[in-house]
């Protein structure tokens, strides 16, 4: 199953990938609107105002919703494999192998603030049940015993992130996915839904929230202050839901760039001017990565006024 904004990049990937191995293929659609609509569930239910988490928390309420409605109890999600074989593109800039197995580590360790909160709140919000097999525990002790040196990202080399899961599934008399698929640069769930998504984002929030808004956000918010508008805008809402301060201080910070740990940032100093969760914000990694001239917090986002309504009935199913 798959969703995502019409001529996404995952969509044509899903969808070749159900043809080649055969399997029964689920297609859902939404827009961007579609997603701004649920926003406010969205937080309620996942009960943070994490910008990468929101971002990608939408898409995945709004598919639990549709697989629930097609009869499904139970979905096995793929969390944790970025975290424990350093999938993120940021993960490119690595210094050494022990830095970049700390790095694994901090991002295991933090799973139930991010990619854990999202798929288990996301799915349990329409009583569905999802299971990450990558978080098995006897798999996470096998995988973080490897050498780092193995996992860690040489492009002269041919070696790109997530390189030794890829490399499992490299089968030449036996292929399990097409050569292209297997060794297809990582998309974070929140960019592979459609690019248009987080820019859609970015420009309903700047119409919410103003700059004098923005000025006066430390005294606002003094505890993680938001630095954007689109994190100003998440924060409002939770705000509403959750005014209690046991509830905020239960929502990580800091700085992040592809989503990264704050740490991670200092890997890079032409980082610090583009921090954004966003994979494209891994500059001179990402293929289609922002501009590095502007801060992202800076950059002007394409006003969208006109979207059409969400078609759910509409599902692709091709076997």
């Amino acid at each position: 199953m798959s969703i995502s904004l019409q001529g996404s990049p995952d969509l044509k990937a899903a969808r070749e990938v159900a043809d080649y191995l055969g399997t029964v293929h689920h297609e859902f659609h939404f827009t961007v609107q579609d997603g701004i609509d649920a926003i406010e569930d969205v937080i309620y239910h996942i009960e943070t105002y994490d910008v990468t988490t929101i971002r990608a928390s939408t898409p995945m309420f709004l598919m639990s919703r549709k697989i629930k409605s097609l009869g499904v109890k139970m979905v096995i999600s793929g969390e944790g494999s970025d975290e424990i074989f350093g999938g993120y593109l940021y993960f490119h800039k690595a210094p050494d192998k022990d830095e970049f197995h700390r790095e694994t580590c901090r991002k295991i360790k933090a799973l139930h603030q991010y990619d854990c909160l999202r798929a288990n709140k996301a799915t349990s919000a329409w009583g569905l049940e999802a299971r990450v097999p990558f978080l098995d525990k006897e798999f996470i002790n096998v995988a973080m015993s490897i050498d780092p040196e193995a996992k860690m990202i040489k492009k002269d080399e041919g070696r790109i992130e997530k390189w030794v899961l890829r490399r499992a599934f490299d089968d030449e008399e036996h292929p399990y996915l097409p050569k292209h698929i297997l060794y297809r640069q990582k998309e974070q769930f929140s960019d592979g839904v459609g690019y248009s998504w987080i820019d859609g984002l970015k420009a309903h929030a700047a119409r919410h929230v103003t700059d004098k808004m923005m000025f006066n956000a430390s005294f606002i918010f003094p505890h993680n202050t938001p630095t954007t508008k689109e994190a100003y805008y998440y924060r409002m809402i939770f705000e509403r839901f959750f005014p209690q301060n046991s509830a905020r201080l239960t929502v990580p910070g800091g700085a992040s760039v592809a989503c990264s740990t704050a740490k991670a940032v200092e890997w890079d100093a032409a980082w610090k001017n583009n921090l954004d969760p966003s994979g494209r914000a891994a500059l001179g990694v990402h293929l289609s990565a922002y501009d590095a001239e502007t801060p992202l917090s800076n950059k002007p986002s394409k006003v969208i006024d006109s979207i059409p309504r969400m078609d759910f009935p509409g599902v692709a199913i091709q076997s």
